[in-house]
């Protein structure tokens, strides 16, 4: 059995195809999911505690033996006991009965603590894999799968999992048991036998035409529940600006109109969900109706005693409870098949970075230089980037942390789910060939040298993960994560207090410390909500500040402050950096006053360098772009 929580190691470099078909049908950890289908990740899921679920399937019998075997103590009671007048008969059955109703209800109590346990296991091991996979994929995630479909993955539909792991052993218990009644019957009856043998897969197989109409809503109403979610997600992360430009109204009547469709959609989902428990509800009672007439005939044809008769309706009744459990089946197995689609997508992408074969070590104390635009960080110095246009130097920043391009939209692979046959195919078809183009793109850009070389060597012939301990690149797309303050400056606990709080003071964030209760465990929201622009900003420099990278690259890490403090932030930061290679994209004055070197871009290039001093003398675009800055900085 697995240990609660589920373990969920990190990702492992394959050494070939069949080693890695041998880790995927491995029933270890939480290793590989199988994402080649739907139903194979789904049967993947149930391997990973196969163990457990055996368990509970056998404990589950056990607890349905008193609606199984019940039935026939109780008409045994009756003939062997009330019919001839024997009390001790009727004490021994009884005793008996109350044996089998003990032993039942203690398998419902370890029954639920186990399935409980397999549920918790199923959510959290795909929350744990999506956030795996979010953290290999990096950067790429967002631009291939919509944040929304991510997240309803973790949420919804790793509650999905758990729930077929519950009624998957309830259904195998239910099976066993009905075909021990079924034995018990045929033994007594064999027309009465029949009937319940071949009753429940007839009532089944009438009810499959319901379950793919059913499948199409639920996955409509996973689709736009989804794009609902992604759209809740943009409206927060940019709520600010909208009130700043007065588009709240806007965007609340979009958010009104999809949720109406998403309301739609379940409702539309309901009445189909409704139908088929229906349809379980009215096969399960007619044949109730059709085994109690059948066996009051043998009654009354002197084929079976009253205690047999009273046993045969205690056998219709619980018959019940089977039939409506392998509904329930097929209308999970149905849900969590859309669920699996979805998590295969968002599991199933991969990283396109490849290690090389022999990967260098990036050296210490190097020149960076980047061969496209021609800029140049020589060690230990503090280099500022200007450039007109910010996106040219955020460009920049990428390509020197090994970053690629984010100018595409993530590419849904949601459909209407009311559309069908070749419409369907074609529209999957031409999605998931825009998909495997962005994929080649990607991966065309990472095969080849990147263009930016640490001393003698480019970025691709290191290992990505030296790349991102020897370069640290931190821009205004950084997030504050929930938790304390502590975790916030130090997210992987290897800071000593000293250190943390010389992090806070470089960016002078004192203020942020002071004004959380608590101190260092002082609890800071989702996305920092309860920090002002600039108190974020400067948790975001003092965590990039404390990590103390080889080579340190700040995207105008002061735009969201006012003078005085970006002028203390400059002077702590160039002390605090003092021997280490710092590289900042910026047009701040009061940054410029303390670089050491000075690169301009125009057009994508790096144009002039030197002191801030030495191009404010010589270059007018220099003085163009530094005087603007100068001016907002006044405003500020």
């Amino acid at each position: 059995m697995h240990d609660f929580p589920p373990v969920v190691p990190d990702f492992q470099p394959s050494s070939s195809s069949a080693d890695t078909a041998r880790r995927r049908s491995s029933t270890r950890n939480f290793a590989d999911p199988d994402t080649r289908s739907a139903s194979r990740f789904l049967r993947w899921m149930l391997r990973q505690q196969a163990s457990v679920l055996i368990a509970s399937s056998f404990i589950a019998l056990i607890q349905f033996l008193p609606g199984s075997i019940g039935p026939y103590l109780v008409g045994r009671a009756v003939d062997d006991g009330i019919t001839p007048r024997n009390l001790s008969a009727v004490i021994d059955w009884s005793l008996i009965l109350l044996g089998i109703i003990v032993l039942g209800a203690a398998a419902g109590v370890i029954r639920h603590s186990l399935i409980v346990r397999s549920w918790l296991v199923a959510m959290y091991g795909l929350t744990k894999l999506v956030t795996r996979k979010t953290t290999q994929m990096g950067h790429i995630q967002p631009q291939r799968i919509p944040t929304g479909e991510i997240i309803s993955v973790s949420s919804s539909d790793s509650d999905q999992f758990g729930a077929i792991s519950e009624v998957l052993t309830r259904a195998v218990g239910a099976g066993i048991a009905y075909l021990l009644v079924a034995g018990i019957i045929l033994n007594t009856s064999v027309q009465l036998g029949v009937v319940v043998l071949i009753a429940a897969p007839l009532l089944v197989l009438f009810a499959l035409p319901l379950l793919k109409p059913l499948e199409r809503r639920q996955a409509l109403e996973r689709s736009t529940s989804s794009a609902l979610t992604s759209m809740a997600t943009d409206i927060v992360a940019g709520l600010r600006i909208l009130r700043g430009i007065g588009g709240e109204r806007t965007f609340a009547r979009n958010y009104e109109v999809q949720s109406q469709t998403v309301r739609r959609s379940g409702v539309a989902a309901g009445t189909w969900q409704a139908a088929v428990d229906a349809t379980g509800v009215l096969f399960a009672g007619l044949f109730l109706v059709t085994l109690t007439w059948l066996g009051a005939r043998q009654v009354a044809a002197g084929d079976l005693t009253v205690g047999q008769l009273i046993s045969f309706f205690g056998y219709a009744l619980f018959m019940v409870w089977p039939i409506q459990t392998f509904f329930e089946l097929a209308q999970k197995w149905v849900r969590c098949l859309v669920s699996a689609r979805k998590t295969i997508a968002v599991l199933g992408q991969q990283p396109p970075w490849r290690e090389p074969a022999t990967p260098l070590q990036l050296p210490a104390g190097a020149t960076i230089r980047d061969l496209e635009t021609g800029f140049v960080g020589e060690p230990g110095l503090l280099t500022i980037v200007v450039s007109a246009v910010p996106d040219d130097s955020a460009a920049l920043a990428d390509r020197l942390g090994r970053y690629l391009p984010t100018e595409t939209d993530p590419i849904s692979l949601n459909i209407d789910e009311r559309i069908k046959g070749k419409r369907a195919r074609a529209e999957r078809a031409r999605q998931a060939e825009a998909l495997a183009r962005l994929v080649a793109r990607d991966q065309a850009v990472t095969d080849r040298q990147w263009g930016v070389e640490v001393g003698p060597v480019d970025l691709a012939d290191s290992a990505i993960q030296d790349v991102r301990r020897h370069i640290l690149v931190s821009d205004t797309a950084g997030l504050v994560f929930a938790g304390t303050l502590q975790t916030a400056i130090d997210p992987h606990g290897q800071l000593s207090r000293e250190q943390a709080e010389q992090a806070l003071h470089t960016a002078a964030a004192e203020d942020v410390f002071e004004a959380m209760p608590g101190g260092w465990q002082g609890t800071i929201d989702e996305r920092g909500r309860g920090l002002s622009g600039g108190q974020r900003q400067r948790l975001m420099l003092a965590r990039a500040i404390a990590v103390d990278p080889q080579i340190l690259v700040l995207v105008e890490p002061t735009s969201a402050v006012d003078a005085h403090t970006e002028a203390l932030i400059a002077q702590r930061l160039t002390a605090h950096r003092a021997g280490r290679t710092t590289i900042v994209m910026s047009v701040s004055p009061l940054l410029l006053h303390y670089a050491d070197r000075v690169a301009l871009m125009s057009g994508g290039r790096v144009v002039d360098q030197g002191t801030h001093e030495e191009l404010l003398e010589r270059n007018p675009d220099y003085r163009q772009v530094v005087v603007r800055g100068m001016e907002e900085v006044v405003d500020v």
